[in-house]
């Protein structure tokens, strides 16, 4: 069975929205896009390339899908190695509104109920999907009980509101910190798997 891992930035106050640049996801009057960009270092950049690298497939949700695609086959030389990783690698995605064929190669649109697709993706042989951002299919997972670990760059910093990825249903999750470290810009890198992996 295959290992569902969640990589998320995310400010201290619990927000994914927009963390890459300004204008990225303005939902909701969302202001502060780009958040994340300031607080890279050497270590930062170490980790997203060692996380990407050991991916077998990615999930995302349609925004974050159709941003990726927009910028990674043509990425610049000097993102190569990550490139070449999430052009290649099977990538599928959760939308109501995307047909096929998709045109970022190795994509496919999962039909029908999205955590039972996701359910049967993972009973599939082969390493480990990763999904990336996408706060929206992130909860759903997570509701769901089908996201093995969390991977969480906790930045320094209070937006003041946007969106996340955890349920507001009530229900007690219990999480087990299994690696955590910190960046010279002050980025908790912290690795959580759940209770039942």
């Amino acid at each position: 069975m295959r290992k569902l891992i969640a990589d998320e930035w995310m400010t201290l106050d619990g927000v994914v929205q927009a963390p890459g640049y300004d204008g990225e996801d303005n939902d909701g009057g969302f202001r502060h896009g780009g958040w994340h960009m300031r607080h890279i270092d050497d270590m930062t950049t170490s980790w997203l390339t060692k996380t990407t690298v050991e991916t077998n497939a990615f999930l995302f949700g349609r925004r974050t899908y159709e941003i990726f695609a927009s910028f990674w086959p043509t990425a610049p030389d000097e993102l190569a190695t990550l490139a070449e990783v999430l052009n290649n690698r099977p990538k599928y995605v959760a939308s109501t509104t995307l047909t096929e064929p998709l045109a970022w190669q190795n994509s496919t649109v999962l039909h029908g109920d999205v955590a039972k697709a996701v359910a049967s993706l993972k009973q599939e042989e082969g390493g480990d999907l990763h999904v990336v951002g996408s706060s929206r299919l992130t909860r759903t997972l997570i509701e769901h009980n089908l996201v093995d670990e969390l991977r969480i760059l906790i930045e320094p910093v209070l937006v003041g509101g946007g969106k996340g990825i955890f349920p507001d249903d009530g229900i007690l999750r219990q999480l087990r910190l299994t690696g955590s470290q910190v960046t010279t810009t002050g980025v908790i890198i912290a690795t959580y798997s759940t209770a039942g992996s």
